[in-house]
C-alpha cells in the first residue's frame, strides 16, 4: 500500500555539458537528505563520443536523457533545453523544490524565478561555480569537495558523511 509523506518533491535537473557522472552518487545523496527525487532528467547531446561514459550510471540510477542536439558550435541549446523543461515542471505543480546541478552561471536566472515562484533551489557544482548563480540558490552544495569527502570516508555511515560534508563543504544557508 503506498503511504504518503510530506517530504519536498524535487525535480533534479542535470546539465551534463558542466558536470562529471562521478558526481551523480553525491547528488541524489544530497537530493535524498532534503526530500524525494520525483523528476530525475540530464540534459546533453547523448550523440556525442564525450557523452559515452554516462550510459550505466543513468541506467543504474533511473536518470531520464534528455536529448539536444548541438545545432552550432559555441552555442548552449542544452541550457535552452534545461531551462523549458524547469518551467514547465514549476507550471505542472508536481513539485516543491528543484536540484538544478550545473557549475554554468546561465542558470541563474532560472533559479531566481523558481524562487519567486516559491521553490525551493538547490544548486550543486563545484568550486568553480560563478558566485551570481550560488547566490540565487537557497543552498549551494559543492560536489567537489562533498565527493573527495564521500571518497576519503567510504565507511562511514552515508548520513554521518553528509551532515559533516554540509559543513565541510560550504552549505549557504537558507536563504
Amino acid at each position: 500500500m503506498f503511504e504518503s509523506t510530506s517530504e519536498l518533491r524535487f525535480a533534479v535537473l542535470i546539465d551534463a555539458d558542466n558536470i562529471s557522472e562521478k558526481y551523480v552518487k553525491v547528488v541524489l545523496d544530497e537530493i535524498s537528505n532534503a526530500g524525494v527525487a520525483t523528476y530525475k532528467r540530464i540534459y546533453g547531446d547523448w550523440t556525442s563520443p564525450r557523452l559515452a561514459s554516462w550510459k550505466s550510471c543513468l541506467l543504474d540510477n533511473s536518470i531520464i536523457p534528455m536529448q539536444q542536439y548541438s545545432y552550432t558550435y559555441g552555442k548552449n541549446a542544452t541550457d535552452s533545453a534545461m531551462i523549458i523543461d524547469a518551467m514547465d515542471i514549476l507550471y505542472s505543480g508536481t513539485v516543491d523544490g528543484f536540484a538544478i546541478v550545473s557549475s554554468d552561471s546561465d542558470f541563474t536566472r532560472l533559479v531566481a524565478r523558481l524562487r519567486e515562484s516559491g521553490m525551493v533551489v538547490i544548486g550543486m557544482g563545484e568550486q568553480k561555480t560563478p558566485k551570481p548563480f550560488i547566490s540565487a540558490c537557497n543552498q549551494f552544495k559543492y560536489l567537489d569537495l562533498l565527493y573527495a569527502q564521500q571518497v576519503e570516508a567510504p565507511e562511514e555511515p552515508a548520513s554521518a558523511a553528509a551532515d559533516d560534508g554540509d559543513e565541510q563543504a560550504g552549505r549557504s544557508s537558507q536563504r
